[in-house]
């Protein structure tokens, strides 16, 4: 096999000399394992965002309550959920912050340095063999890479 440095950039024969089946197998699964924490993060995002939609919105109804007349209830829901923290003494920017330097950004870093020492920093090696394996050669839409 090609060292890293001269693979082809579609990722396909990328395995670096000396990089066994279960040193593939296992840094993949730690890559994976990753790619579901990215998945959790934009989960996170969403709640973020839905949360600071509803905050806005309620925000908006209690402007309609009082408008209707109805100020002691708009006051009652201003006063208690409007700006209100999700969890305790944070808002969903915060969790999202924390998640972001304290999990997240460690985890890339230690996914980053399992490549680097078990795979001369080749990404998705796995996948690459995986895709060649699996794809008709010859058939059209099963091409290696895309045509230059």
């Amino acid at each position: 096999m090609e060292h890293a440095k001269d693979a082809e950039p579609d990722g396909l024969g990328r395995r670096p000399d000396g990089v066994t089946d279960e040193t593939v197998d296992a840094v993949g699964a730690v890559s994976e394992a990753l790619e579901w924490v990215e998945r959790a993060r934009g989960h996170l995002y969403s709640f973020h965002q839905l949360m600071g939609r509803a905050d806005l919105s309620l925000g908006e109804a209690c402007d309609k309550l009082r408008a209707a007349g109805h100020g002691p209830v708009a006051d009652r829901l201003s006063t208690e959920l409007v700006g209100r923290n999700v969890v305790h003494g944070r808002w969903t920017f915060q969790i999202v912050e924390d998640f972001d330097d304290n999990y997240w950004s460690v985890f890339r870093d230690h996914e980053r340095d399992v490549r680097d020492q078990l795979q001369h920093g080749v990404r998705h090696v796995f996948e690459a063999e995986m895709k060649e394996r699996r794809r008709t050669h010859g058939h059209p839409g099963h091409e290696r890479r895309p045509p230059e």
